[in-house]
């Protein structure tokens, strides 16, 4: 039985691997390192189709090294510790480390992760990753630290045709038939970057056309033999994340345009409305938040009637949310006073709770001081007086600074009218400033 198309099109060499010129191409990074003869660990981070696979293995064979593989969906710790005790009695003193290259890295367990810690970093085996995932998310902080990690990149459309005519024109069996590309659109829009769905596309066509006869490849051709949606996308890849953070940021952007385009990109690639519609609650409380807090309640709202009415009369509420939270005024001061707050817990420790401020419960406690010198804010005027709530270590520490939209100006007034000096500082805009380099 014959190999599938992408599999006898393999590249073996550098020179016929297509895509990547970033890493590969004359005086690249990864080039160098492959030709000096010695590479170091490293994990290859892209999306399906784009060569992981195959330049692990042409490396390999560059090198001439002993290559072992594993897969992270069908391999154990077992596995892990098997191949390095292989790794350890086949190495020849000075040789290269033999290669260990793992499929679908993000899919190993901590405890997998963790077994592979010793050899990687005595140099018993070059470790070569392949993920789809951010590796930042999935993979162990101690072992990320041990690897370079390389970007690789979608399959660019002329790096597409080139695979396409490579394949018509050297394919042992595909330059045996007769066939024409009339139109690539569709061909090159289904397989959406990914060298190897391109080749299966193509592979399904040419089979299931006679033999004998001219084959004249079109947009309508391709699509009727495919009969799928195009802009499906992994809700666990690439895609799903990219997509959603462009659409997040239509919205922190203030861009009703851009928001409704990345929901509709959601809509159509089958996205659970549910994760839309938690995103839209999300975004409102930490890019709108108090300059409009209307915006959370409307996101929420949104999100209990996609949950009451279901799909696709949903996407009516979700649609509108997003304009609203697209078209409000923004402010992150909430959302980068919880981050403060968080770094300064993180940075100060368990400080006590300053004696007024602790309840006294019983007898001994009172004696203690416990809750002494509190003081009740609804006896006072305006219902406010001034004293200390944050710890005598910290008594003088700002976490919530003010951002001047509207709303929250009068936020901001009433902290002045309640503390005077204190909030009146022009820290706000440094925080804002700051949450521009956020996520």
């Amino acid at each position: 039985m014959s190999q599938p198309l992408a599999e006898r099109m393999r590249p073996r060499t550098l020179d016929e691997y297509i895509g990547q010129q970033h890493l590969v191409g004359k005086g690249a990074v990864l080039r160098q390192m492959i030709e000096s003869g010695r590479i170091s660990s490293f994990i290859l981070w892209g999306p399906p189709g784009v060569g992981k696979t195959t330049l692990a293995q042409i490396i390999a064979h560059k090198l001439e090294t002993p290559f072992y593989t594993l897969s992270a969906v069908t391999s154990g710790v077992k596995d892990v510790r098997d191949v390095i005790d292989k790794a350890k009695k086949g190495r020849f003193f000075n040789a290269p480390s033999p290669i260990l290259f793992i499929d679908e890295i993000h899919r190993f367990s901590k405890s997998q992760q963790d077994s592979l810690l010793g050899a990687v970093e005595k140099g018993v085996v070059t470790l070569i990753g392949a993920t789809t995932e951010n590796p930042s998310f999935e993979v162990i902080r101690p072992l990320l630290s041990r690897c370079q990690l390389y970007v690789l990149k979608p399959l660019g459309k002329d790096d597409l045709l080139t695979l396409l005519q490579r394949a018509l024109q050297n394919d042992v069996l595909l330059k045996e038939r007769n066939v024409r590309l009339e139109q690539t659109g569709a061909i090159l829009r289904y397989s959406g970057g990914d060298a190897r769905k391109l080749l299966n596309i193509l592979e399904l066509v040419v089979e299931a056309a006679p033999a004998e006869e001219e084959l004249v490849v079109t947009d309508a051709l391709v699509e009727s033999r495919l009969q799928q949606n195009p802009l499906a996308y992994d809700k666990d890849g690439e895609m799903h994340y990219d997509i959603i953070s462009a659409f997040i940021k239509s919205i922190r952007g203030s861009d009703p345009d851009g928001a409704l385009y990345w929901m509709a990109r959601m809509i159509e690639g089958g996205e659970d409305p549910q994760f839309i519609a938690r995103r839209l609650v999300i975004s409102a409380a930490e890019d709108i938040g108090l300059a409009n807090p209307n915006a959370l309640l409307l996101a929420n709202a949104a999100f209990d009637a996609v949950m009451k009415i279901g799909w696709p009369e949903g996407r009516i509420p979700l649609a509108e949310a997003a304009v609203y939270l697209a078209a409000s005024p923004k402010s992150n001061s909430a959302y980068m006073g919880i981050g403060e707050a968080q770094r300064l817990v993180r940075n100060t420790g368990n400080q006590p709770v300053p004696l007024h401020l602790r309840n006294a419960p019983t007898k001994l406690m009172a004696e203690l001081g416990y809750s002494d010198g509190y003081k009740y804010a609804h006896d006072y005027p305006g219902h406010f007086v001034a004293q200390q709530f944050m710890p005598d270590t910290l008594a003088n520490q700002r976490l919530w600074h003010p951002q001047h939209s509207p709303s929250e100006e009068k936020l901001y007034q009433y902290m002045l009218r309640c503390w005077g000096g204190k909030y009146a500082d022009k820290t706000s805009t440094q925080a804002t400033e700051n949450g521009k380099n956020q996520e």
